[in-house]
């Protein structure tokens, strides 16, 4: 046994001894094509330890894995190895993979890790492959997962993760994770004096400040994001040694994310100061120094007390991405026994420049749009953004494509960055004219990125048809109503092609769509542009007018064009508590700025003018109910072009009504309060006019026996009456609930429902002690007081279990004797199982009290 035991003792040793060493790592992948990927695993370990990995089993996700062997390793100053392990696999399909190493064991005496020495060391990789995503690879991180913090003194870190897909990073702070990927039993995050946390947009990891000496590990969860969507991430587990210092980083002057436009250099200083006079060393990295074409340079320096350092970027179309670059600067001192250092992370955007030399022309009942193909021919296309009339939009800095605040929508995309026209014509549905169209167009990429908005171009179709502009109601009746409509003539009319003599046909339909039109009349000439329609149910319906242009030369007659339909404005009514609401919405070609609202005056039997509205309604308000009331409304529009009536001004139909309260009151607050000696209970609640309302007239109460099924139990007809009393029951257990009635005999919800049950009075119990020896205090045995009990069901036991007694009345009045013969029974203890049936809310419900009772003579 005992040479098992020294066996046993020195294999632990010796796995310890040569397991020891992991100190941080990643796993990151790039995607070689399809469903293939090349994943790198790079770990770095303690040097001196006997513990050496040639290889490591890289486990895929999809339950299979791969020993995969070392490409490199180097060996580095303070006992630290780098190592990387290279291997590729090919998945079955679309899914999200968990990648993962698991490596005994840590370095010993991590302060943060109990036990490090034979913790399993776990680092993992979550790859997302989606097809509709597309192929992706994950962010390399360019700055080494092992560094150096004073006792102290304030640590900062950044992984300088760059993604070459563009997609955007967050970072978060994990656990440490052990055996199985599970968090690592008694981990917890190294000691601050202040706080330990991390920037979850730039990664940057602030450590405030590190208490004690020795070396912890943390872990960095790095997530990508495309189009809103998670598509991988990578779990970095670092390790920082916190030594006893007498020093203070180095400060690098603030630096301010910014954008460029691509193809213009970039170039700033960047500065740093050491308040020891410590020699100073600027380095940089990030993305723009990892680009394929013109990357950014970084002219680094170092100095006593300060250095200067000059970056320099000259960007290129290739650098537009819809995400920042991030670029991180590092200040390091020569301190010791630790070199100090201060990060400066910025964001660097690369911004496509706008296209250019926007051009736009009426063609027919089209605009065509002509501009500059795009100095960045990666781009995929451009997008076009109409609006009507100039808004004169100037981008701020860095503020790409085109906001919704200048009221500029899209309307159509150009899937090729060679084509620079388009032909706007509404989707086949032709453009109004009258309307100054402008425009705005940016180009487009990949990855979501866009352009500055090119110069705004606008344009107005030629008037070579007439151009309808007015719909107005003149006279409102149920048969003899009128209509006053109006047009514009065709100021550009070709009269060699189109000789004429020229007639209008008017068209006419009941609705606000035009749907149905008739022909109403024909007029001759082009400037009789003016008609009154009579006769009409202007009281019931909108009315919709086009009119069209004939050439009518004998022996050649034909439609040269037609309006745009357009609708009179008419107005509906909505009646409520001491309001009307007032709809319209009309159908026009024009744009309606206002609209001015009219209520006729009882007095002088004018309409006065009660408000105006930017909207399609309207709401009038503090009115009395029951009260007929008359209204009409007033439009103002124009079509923003020359050459038209400005302003356009219709008016609606009128309308009358009342208003009328289909308003519930509020529900009022109940409270019950029970009488379990009288029987009966209390109701007692608010009366809504003194808070929310001012017609409550009345108040209905209900009540039901059980928990449901509330039915009327009376009214009170008096709203300042708020009490009442439920009398003649059997019980007081029972549910009420009190509603409020208005003078319009509207009825409001119920109010709170309160349930009473038998509880809150005196509940059936049994006293534990009697004394049947005729002095006629305690010689009989009856229950305490109590109420709402229907019977009982009681036996009472001696001690050989044989029944002394029962009793069905709930009042009880054993005097002692036995049941059976009438003989007294003797002094002790006795067993008592008593079936309660009690009147409760639900109905009657059985209680069982089972107890000891001692008999004293």
């Amino acid at each position: 046994m005992r040479k098992w035991i020294l066996y046993i003792l020195f294999f632990a040793f010796s796995f310890s001894a040569f397991a020891t060493h992991n100190r941080a790592g990643e796993i990151t992948y790039r995607n070689l094509s399809g469903l293939t990927y090349e994943f790198t695993i790079t770990t770095y370990t303690y040097t001196p330890s006997p513990a050496d990995r040639p290889e490591l089993e890289l486990f895929w996700g999809d339950g299979t894995s791969t020993i995969v062997p070392r490409d490199q390793k180097t060996n580095l100053p303070n006992d630290i190895s780098y190592n990387t392990y290279i291997g590729t696999h090919t998945f079955a399909g679309p899914a999200t993979y968990t990648v993962y190493i698991e490596d005994p064991n840590r370095n010993a005496g991590v302060l943060n890790i109990p036990n490090s020495v034979n913790v399993v060391f776990y680092i993992e990789t979550t790859i997302v492959i989606n097809p509709f995503l597309g192929p992706n690879n994950s962010p390399l991180l360019l700055n080494p997962p092992i560094d150096n913090a004073c006792v102290n003194t304030p640590f900062i870190h950044n992984p300088g993760a760059y993604d070459i897909d563009g997609d955007s990073l967050s970072y978060k702070l994990i656990n440490c994770m052990g055996e199985d990927g599970l968090d690592i039993p008694g981990y917890m995050y190294p000691s601050a004096s202040t706080s330990l946390s991390i920037d979850a947009f730039t990664g940057d990891l602030l450590w405030d400040s590190p208490i004690f000496q020795g070396e912890y590990n943390i872990a960095i969860l790095i997530q990508e994001w495309r189009h809103g969507t998670l598509i991988g991430s990578i779990v970095r587990d670092m390790q920082i040694e916190v030594s006893g210092c007498n020093n203070n980083p180095p400060v690098i002057a603030n630096l301010k994310d910014t954008c460029v436009v691509a193809g213009t250099l970039l170039t700033f200083p960047v500065y740093a100061t050491d308040i020891d006079s410590n020699l100073v060393t600027l380095t940089a990295n990030g993305g723009p120094m990892n680009q394929a074409v013109s990357p950014a340079l970084f002219n680094s320096t170092s100095g006593i007390y300060s250095a200067t350092g000059s970056f320099i970027w000259q960007t290129e179309c290739e650098h537009v991405k819809k995400q920042p670059y991030l670029m991180t600067f590092k200040a390091t001192d020569n301190g010791f026994p630790v070199k100090l250092v201060d990060i400066e992370s910025m964001m660097i955007t690369v911004v496509a420049p706008a296209p250019q030399n926007l051009v736009a022309s009426p063609l027919g009942n089209s605009i065509l749009l002509a501009w500059d193909i795009s100095p960045c021919s990666n781009a995929i296309g451009y997008k076009i953004y109409r609006r009507n009339g100039y808004y004169g939009y100037v981008h701020s800095n860095c503020e790409t494509g085109v906001p919704a605040y200048t009221g500029y929508t899209y309307i159509a995309t150009v899937n090729n960055v060679s084509t620079t026209n388009f032909t706007d014509s509404n989707n086949g549905l032709g453009l109004i004219h009258g309307i100054d169209y402008c425009y705005m167009v940016i180009a487009y990429f990949s990855d979501g990125a866009e352009s500055y908005a090119s110069n705004e171009a606008c344009a107005s179709l030629i008037k070579d048809i007439p151009v309808i502009t007015n719909i107005s109601v003149i006279n409102t009746d149920v048969t003899n109503g009128s209509m006053y409509i109006a047009w514009s003539k065709p100021d550009a009319l070709d009269t060699i092609q189109i000789p004429g003599p020229y007639k209008y046909l008017l068209w006419r339909a009941n609705n606000n769509a035009g749907t149905g039109l008739i022909l109403v009349d024909s007029l001759s000439g082009l400037n009789d542009t003016i008609y009154n329609d009579d006769l009409l149910n202007t009281s019931s319906f909108p009315y919709s007018y086009r009119i069209d242009l004939y050439n009518d030369t004998p022996g050649n007659r034909y439609l040269v064009g037609s309006t745009q339909i357009a609708s009179s404005v008419f107005i509906s009514t909505i009646p409520s508590d001491n309001e009307i609401k007032i709809l319209w919405n009309p159908n026009i070609p024009w744009i309606n700025q206002k609209y001015i609202v009219y209520r006729k005056n009882d007095l002088t039997l004018l309409f006065d003018s009660i408000g105006t509205s930017f909207t399609n309604e309207f709401s009038d308000v503090g009115l009395v109910n029951g009260k007929n009331y008359c209204y009409k409304v007033k439009s103002i529009g124009s079509y923003f072009s020359t050459g038209f009536v400005d302003p356009i001004v219709n008016f609606s139909q009128i309308t009358c009504d009342s208003p009328v309260d289909h308003t519930p009151s509020c529900p009022p607050v109940l409270s019950v309060i029970p009488d379990c000696q009288k029987i009966e209970n209390s109701l007692l609640w608010t009366n809504p006019n003194n808070n929310c309302t001012n017609d409550v007239i009345s108040y209905n109460i209900y009540f039901s026996s059980s928990s449901n099924n509330l039915e009327l139990l009376a009214s009170v007809n008096n709203p300042d009456d708020t009490f009442f009393i439920h009398k003649d029951l059997i019980t007081i257990a029972g549910c009420y609930a009190v509603s409020a009635v208005d003078s319009f005999g509207n009825e409001s919800v119920l109010s709170n429902v309160i349930c009473l049950d038998i509880d809150s009075c005196d509940i059936y119990e049994l006293p534990n002690v009697f004394t049947p020896d005729g002095d006629g205090f305690n010689d009989y045995f009856i229950p305490f007081p109590y109420d709402f009990v229907d019977r009982i069901d009681l036996h009472i036991f001696n001690r050989w279990g044989k029944v002394v007694f029962e009793a069905t009345d709930p009042d009880i009045n054993w005097n002692g004797k036995n049941i059976n013969t009438n003989v007294d029974c003797s002094e002790g203890v006795y067993f008592v199982v008593c079936d309660v049936y009690e009147i409760r809310l639900d109905g009657i419900k059985m209680r069982t009290i089972t107890t000891s009772l001692h008999l004293l003579r």
